[in-house]
């Protein structure tokens, strides 16, 4: 599946699509996607476990740096982050 206008070129797993238009934000869907605990993922991001709660259960808007550290924890790109 590929979202967006002119990034066709970002891909998104249809699993990630269902979960983010069920409501999950993208960190939560791609999160849940690689099998990631909240603790798993907040340490391999260098942040505690209950700031990444607080973005994944919020309407949060994550700085750019922010996305960064999860896109690289998880091995995909930022702008698989942003919807």
């Amino acid at each position: 599946n590929q979202i967006g206008s002119d990034e066709s070129d970002v891909w998104f797993p249809n699993e990630v699509v269902k979960a983010n238009v069920r409501g999950d934000n993208l960190i939560r869907a791609w999160r849940e996607y690689l099998n990631l605990t909240q603790t798993e993922l907040a340490a391999k991001a260098g942040m505690k476990q209950s700031s990444l709660a607080r973005l994944e259960n919020s309407n949060a808007s994550p700085r750019k740096a922010t996305l960064t550290k999860f896109a690289q924890a998880m091995g995909i790109s930022v702008e698989q982050l942003i919807d």
